[in-house]
């Protein structure tokens, strides 16, 4: 019997559930391949832990251990092309992947929305590799101030620009880092300085204001400035410019704006949104070809660029290909308002489920539950126990990942 080709790109929220969700089958007519640019899947929610001091290995989980024992076979590769017509795609590698059914998970990526010195010169958080070279960034600025006894120029300014969710997940999480850093490298709390920026009226504009003037009050108890109303127009090295406003760092972080993969745009046959997303119907497939499907932040669905969004894309794309296979009906997709839950500091977080918004160190457990209850979906509840554990890890031997063990503090 000759076996359907089922090829997922991406190793993400979408792109994982899909591959779990079509193994849990148990069809040995599938043969489910997962191509990824990384080896390893990486817990995204949590990356800006990262930034201020904590294990690159804490969200970081090798696909191998994900599919262990399943009917999976994972690659990594990076997709630098794609022939819809042609049932293929090319990898960097110089490999080419062929394909009865495809389902496209291909996340998101930063975009600077052309302001010149942005790329440059700013730093940001989406990868582990991003974020722990914003943490070395960090570490250094308080060695440098030590071994120097005070007499440096290095500035302890940090500014960061966006204040969305990860915006503000980070300047919360910095006030309590950058106050450790200083009692540990003998830096006057006086000189540290964070400013979140955001070009709206107020900070978290796409949350209600009720929430956002709780987090507002949240962060200023941390010593967070936040200055609202002030658009980037340029950034040089060591300044960036504010509407009405200037200021000088050697940290300047960039959460403001993200797109979906540019890969998408990229390929011909798509119908794209205003948002540059990819237009699909009903059972998530692409209106020009039934037999792909895109999933994740690439889609124009409903509360597109969330996890749990992603997730449950990820495993309706996964049934729908099940269901085509064994001529059933096909599922339709059903948008979900995802809760949200924003860790500000230490054992605080905002935790919005329906209508409801629980603040405060339930808040946080909350989210620390929802943290566990992702884990225990894709991993064994031994293997679980060993991430969530201190200086634990299942990824002793990550290629990527391995060289980052050594930005402890």
């Amino acid at each position: 019997m000759n076996k359907k080709n089922i090829l997922i790109i991406g190793g993400g929220f979408g792109g994982v559930a899909c591959a779990l969700s079509l193994a849990r089958h148990k069809d040995t007519s599938l043969k489910i391949t997962l191509v990824s640019d990384k080896p390893h899947f990486e817990y995204t929610p949590t990356l800006y832990r990262i930034v201020t001091g904590h294990s690159p290995l804490e969200v970081c989980i090798p696909l191998k251990e994900i599919f262990s024992g399943k009917n999976i076979t994972c690659i990594t590769d990076t997709i630098t092309n794609i022939d819809l017509a042609g049932k293929k795609v090319f990898g960097s590698s110089g490999n080419f992947y062929q394909y009865d059914y495809i389902v496209l998970a291909l996340g998101s990526q930063n975009t600077y929305f052309d302001l010149p010195g942005l790329a440059a010169f700013s730093f940001s958080f989406k990868s582990i590799v991003e974020a722990s070279r914003l943490q070395r960034h960090i570490h250094k600025l308080f060695e440098q101030y030590e071994t120097s006894h005070g007499n440096t120029n290095t500035e302890m300014h940090f500014i960061v620009v966006g204040a969305g969710a990860s915006g503000v997940e980070l300047a919360g999480e910095l006030a309590g880092y950058t106050a450790t850093l200083a009692k540990k490298h003998n830096v006057p709390k006086s000189l540290i300085v964070i400013d979140l920026i955001e070009a709206s009226s107020r900070i978290l504009p796409s949350f209600s204001e009720d929430v956002a003037l709780k987090i507002k009050k949240r962060l200023h108890k941390l010593g967070v400035n936040i200055f609202t109303s002030r658009p980037i127009l340029k950034e040089e090295v060591e300044k960036i410019y504010l509407k009405g406003l200037s200021m000088k760092s050697d940290t300047i972080i960039w959460t403001a704006g993200i797109k979906s993969n540019e890969l998408y745009l990229k390929t011909s046959g798509f119908t794209f949104s205003n948002k540059e997303k990819v237009v699909v119907d009903e059972y998530l497939r692409s209106n020009n070809f039934k037999y792909a499907f895109v999933v994740g932040d690439g889609a124009a669905t409903p509360y597109s660029g969330t996890a749990q969004t992603a997730i449950r894309e990820g495993k309706v794309a996964a049934q729908n290909i099940i269901n085509t296979l064994r001529d059933k009906m096909l599922a339709g997709y059903k948008p979900k308002r995802p809760y949200y839950s924003l860790p500000v500091g230490p054992n605080w977080a905002a935790t919005l489920i329906g209508p409801l918004t629980i603040y405060g160190k339930i808040g946080w457990l909350l989210r620390k539950l929802a943290d566990l209850r992702y884990f225990t979906s894709i991993l064994s509840f031994k293997k679980v126990l060993v991430v969530f554990q201190n200086n634990k890890t299942l990824c002793n031997n990550c290629e990527i990942c391995a060289p980052l063990q050594t930005v402890q503090t």
